[in-house]
């Protein structure tokens, strides 16, 4: 692979200092030192969950991501937080980039980016956007309908969103659900974005804690392999189709104790325990790759396809 030269005129590479525009999302109990540095070494951007409330094991994550001397991020998840015990570990850790999401960022931000953080929120609509830019934040997250894990009931693309948010605002964006590769990541760049985010991709790949049962699921799965579920009410998801999740299509509404086995289907592999958070990428996975391959791969892609474009530009030509 041909390595590109790295500008520092993409304001995520300038944030986060990694290779690659490249983000891991940052899944339960998945996105841990394990994944987190198979991402960095590869030159995209691990990512510390703190979204499984473990406390204690989370902030032992961040102190061994620390160790390694590798550009990484946290994510803090408003919603799910106990207290300001993760926030003020995080301010007082050295960490240098946090995307904050489930919530309002605005009571986040000041103690985050006075602590010399750059933080950047993660949004679902055009008019959360508009609130974080006022707010102060440093970048966006766009998440569209496409992504798997804890959705807006209310879906709207990462085409479009993408689309309309950058239209109303200047700060960097990342595109997150519906990418898996560099056709999706030159097509989010296409629409403004200067980096994307990958959740289902890496939850499925070699360096994943996750059960094989769990990872072979996602790569099995069709483009309709997904089902939105629990729209009339909260959280709303998207998780794979199995007789559980089929359960709760029909009924749609999620029994309160759903989650309750989700360690069992990601670790020992019982695809029924609880809704296997996925997003319609499964539907574009065709196997288990290394974090290495995924990421080598999808720039290779990404570049092969933006020559193309910039010929087709130069050219004045569709073709």
């Amino acid at each position: 692979m041909t390595t590109p030269t790295t500008s520092t005129g993409n304001r995520v590479l300038a944030h986060t200092g990694a290779r690659y525009p490249i983000i891991q999302a940052p899944m339960g109990w998945i996105a841990r030192t394990p994944l987190a540095s198979a991402v960095s070494r590869a030159g995209g951007l691990g990512i510390i969950e703190t979204s499984s409330g473990e406390t204690a094991n989370c902030q032992a994550e961040i102190t061994k991501m620390r160790a390694l001397g590798l550009p990484f991020g946290v994510n803090l998840p408003i919603r799910f937080l106990k207290d300001d015990a993760m926030l003020r570990f995080v301010c007082a850790s050295g960490v240098q980039f946090v995307t904050t999401s489930a919530g309002s960022p605005a009571k986040f931000i000041a103690p985050l980016k006075d602590a010399g953080i750059t933080v950047y929120h993660a949004v679902p609509t055009l008019e959360a956007a508009l609130k974080c830019v006022d707010a102060g934040i440093d970048g966006l997250v766009v998440e569209g309908g496409e992504g798997g894990g804890f959705k807006n009931p209310e879906e709207v693309s990462t085409l479009v969103l993408l689309q309309a948010i950058r239209a109303r605002v200047d700060v960097p964006l990342v595109a997150a659900g519906g990418i898996c590769d560099g056709r999706g990541m030159a097509a989010a760049f296409a629409l403004g974005a200067e980096a994307v985010q990958m959740g289902t991709r890496f939850v499925s790949c070699a360096e994943s804690p996750v059960h094989a049962n769990y990872k072979n699921a996602i790569v099995g799965a069709s483009t309709t392999g997904t089902w939105m579920l629990n729209t009339r009410a909260s959280p709303c998801i998207r998780a794979l189709k199995s007789e559980r999740t089929a359960a709760i299509h029909a009924a749609g509404l999620m029994p309160a104790d759903s989650f309750e086995g989700i360690q069992r289907v990601y670790f020992d592999g019982d695809m029924e325990a609880a809704p296997a958070l996925a997003g319609q990428t499964a539907g574009l996975i065709d196997g288990v790759k290394t974090a290495q391959e995924i990421i080598d791969d999808t720039v290779e892609e990404f570049f092969a396809i933006v020559e193309r474009m910039g010929a087709m530009g130069v050219a004045r030509a569709f073709g």
